[in-house]
Protein backbone atom coordinates (compact mmCIF):
# COMPACT_ATOMS: atom_id res chain seq x y z
CA UNK A 1 0.00 0.00 0.00
CA UNK A 2 1.30 3.44 -0.88
CA UNK A 3 2.03 5.48 2.25
CA UNK A 4 0.78 8.68 0.57
CA UNK A 5 -2.78 7.38 0.32
CA UNK A 6 -4.97 8.66 3.12
CA UNK A 7 -7.72 6.72 4.83
CA UNK A 8 -10.95 6.92 2.78
CA UNK A 9 -13.08 4.48 4.77
CA UNK A 10 -13.02 2.21 7.79
CA UNK A 11 -15.14 -0.65 9.00
CA UNK A 12 -15.47 -3.55 11.38
CA UNK A 13 -17.59 -6.50 12.36
CA UNK A 14 -20.24 -6.37 15.09
CA UNK A 15 -17.84 -7.40 17.88
CA UNK A 16 -14.84 -5.44 16.56
CA UNK A 17 -12.51 -8.43 16.26
CA UNK A 18 -12.15 -7.73 12.51
CA UNK A 19 -11.40 -4.10 11.71
CA UNK A 20 -9.95 -2.53 8.59
CA UNK A 21 -9.26 0.71 6.74
CA UNK A 22 -9.41 1.51 3.05
CA UNK A 23 -6.69 3.83 1.75
CA UNK A 24 -8.07 4.43 -1.72
CA UNK A 25 -11.37 4.99 -3.52
CA UNK A 26 -14.39 2.76 -3.07
CA UNK A 27 -16.23 1.41 -6.10
CA UNK A 28 -19.90 2.09 -6.80
CA UNK A 29 -22.28 0.32 -4.45
CA UNK A 30 -24.52 -2.38 -5.93
CA UNK A 31 -27.37 -4.29 -4.35
CA UNK A 32 -26.82 -8.01 -4.95
CA UNK A 33 -29.91 -10.20 -4.92
CA UNK A 34 -28.19 -13.55 -5.61
CA UNK A 35 -29.22 -16.56 -3.56
CA UNK A 36 -25.85 -16.83 -1.83
CA UNK A 37 -25.87 -13.20 -0.62
CA UNK A 38 -29.44 -13.59 0.60
CA UNK A 39 -28.64 -16.80 2.49
CA UNK A 40 -25.50 -15.37 4.04
CA UNK A 41 -27.05 -12.08 5.16
CA UNK A 42 -30.74 -12.88 5.52
CA UNK A 43 -31.66 -10.43 2.75
CA UNK A 44 -29.95 -8.84 -0.24
CA UNK A 45 -26.49 -7.29 0.24
CA UNK A 46 -25.25 -3.86 -0.70
CA UNK A 47 -21.55 -3.99 -1.42
CA UNK A 48 -18.77 -1.74 -2.60
CA UNK A 49 -15.15 -2.62 -3.26
CA UNK A 50 -11.60 -1.40 -3.12
CA UNK A 51 -8.29 -2.34 -4.64
CA UNK A 52 -6.85 -5.17 -2.61
CA UNK A 53 -3.64 -3.25 -1.90
CA UNK A 54 -5.69 -0.34 -0.48
CA UNK A 55 -7.29 -2.48 2.26
CA UNK A 56 -5.34 -2.61 5.52
CA UNK A 57 -6.48 -4.86 8.37
CA UNK A 58 -6.11 -3.36 11.84
CA UNK A 59 -7.18 -6.63 13.45
CA UNK A 60 -8.29 -9.88 11.86
CA UNK A 61 -7.85 -12.53 14.53
CA UNK A 62 -11.33 -13.96 13.93
CA UNK A 63 -11.56 -13.42 10.16
CA UNK A 64 -12.71 -16.65 8.52
CA UNK A 65 -13.23 -17.48 4.85
CA UNK A 66 -15.86 -19.77 3.36
CA UNK A 67 -15.37 -21.05 -0.19
CA UNK A 68 -18.90 -20.37 -1.42
CA UNK A 69 -18.34 -21.37 -5.06
CA UNK A 70 -15.59 -22.56 -7.37
CA UNK A 71 -14.62 -18.95 -8.06
CA UNK A 72 -15.32 -16.99 -4.87
CA UNK A 73 -15.07 -17.02 -1.11
CA UNK A 74 -16.84 -14.99 1.56
CA UNK A 75 -15.16 -13.41 4.57
CA UNK A 76 -16.90 -13.23 7.93
CA UNK A 77 -16.10 -12.85 11.60
CA UNK A 78 -15.82 -16.24 13.28
CA UNK A 79 -16.79 -14.72 16.65
CA UNK A 80 -19.91 -12.64 15.89
CA UNK A 81 -20.79 -13.96 12.42
CA UNK A 82 -20.79 -10.61 10.62
CA UNK A 83 -20.70 -11.00 6.82
CA UNK A 84 -17.89 -8.70 5.63
CA UNK A 85 -16.28 -9.55 2.28
CA UNK A 86 -16.66 -11.30 -1.06
CA UNK A 87 -13.44 -12.27 -2.83
CA UNK A 88 -13.05 -13.71 -6.32
CA UNK A 89 -9.26 -13.35 -6.32
CA UNK A 90 -9.35 -10.34 -8.65
CA UNK A 91 -7.69 -6.97 -8.09
CA UNK A 92 -10.57 -5.70 -5.91
CA UNK A 93 -11.97 -6.98 -2.65
CA UNK A 94 -15.75 -6.59 -2.30
CA UNK A 95 -16.81 -5.06 1.03
CA UNK A 96 -20.32 -5.29 2.47
CA UNK A 97 -21.40 -1.67 2.89
CA UNK A 98 -23.18 -2.41 6.16
CA UNK A 99 -19.88 -2.99 7.95
CA UNK A 100 -18.46 0.43 6.97
CA UNK A 101 -18.36 3.31 9.43
CA UNK A 102 -20.55 6.30 8.59
CA UNK A 103 -20.41 8.48 6.70
CA UNK A 104 -19.65 6.21 3.74
CA UNK A 105 -20.44 8.66 0.96
CA UNK A 106 -22.01 5.75 -0.93
CA UNK A 107 -25.34 5.33 -2.63
CA UNK A 108 -26.67 2.29 -4.44
CA UNK A 109 -26.26 2.68 -8.21
CA UNK A 110 -27.67 -0.63 -9.54
CA UNK A 111 -29.20 -4.00 -8.66
CA UNK A 112 -27.43 -7.19 -9.74
CA UNK A 113 -28.64 -10.80 -9.95
CA UNK A 114 -32.27 -9.63 -9.96
CA UNK A 115 -33.24 -12.92 -11.66
CA UNK A 116 -32.45 -14.58 -8.30
CA UNK A 117 -34.17 -12.07 -6.02
CA UNK A 118 -36.43 -13.30 -3.25
CA UNK A 119 -40.14 -13.62 -3.92
CA UNK A 120 -40.99 -11.74 -0.72
CA UNK A 121 -39.97 -8.23 -1.84
CA UNK A 122 -40.08 -5.91 -4.83
CA UNK A 123 -37.36 -3.65 -6.19
CA UNK A 124 -39.26 -0.37 -6.18
CA UNK A 125 -36.64 2.20 -7.17
CA UNK A 126 -35.68 3.36 -10.65
CA UNK A 127 -32.07 2.13 -10.56
CA UNK A 128 -30.68 -0.04 -13.35
CA UNK A 129 -31.28 -3.77 -12.91
CA UNK A 130 -29.15 -6.62 -14.24
CA UNK A 131 -30.15 -10.28 -14.52
CA UNK A 132 -26.62 -11.34 -13.55
CA UNK A 133 -23.38 -9.76 -12.42
CA UNK A 134 -23.79 -6.61 -14.46
CA UNK A 135 -23.63 -5.55 -18.07
CA UNK A 136 -26.57 -7.72 -19.11
CA UNK A 137 -29.96 -6.12 -18.40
Amino acid sequence: MSPEKTKRASGHCLCGAVAFEVHGPLTEAHACHCGQCRRQSGHFVVATGAKREDVRFLTQSTLKWFQSSETARRGFCGACGSALFWDDGGPELSINAGCLDAPTGLSVTAHIFVADKGDYYEIADNLEQFEGFGGES
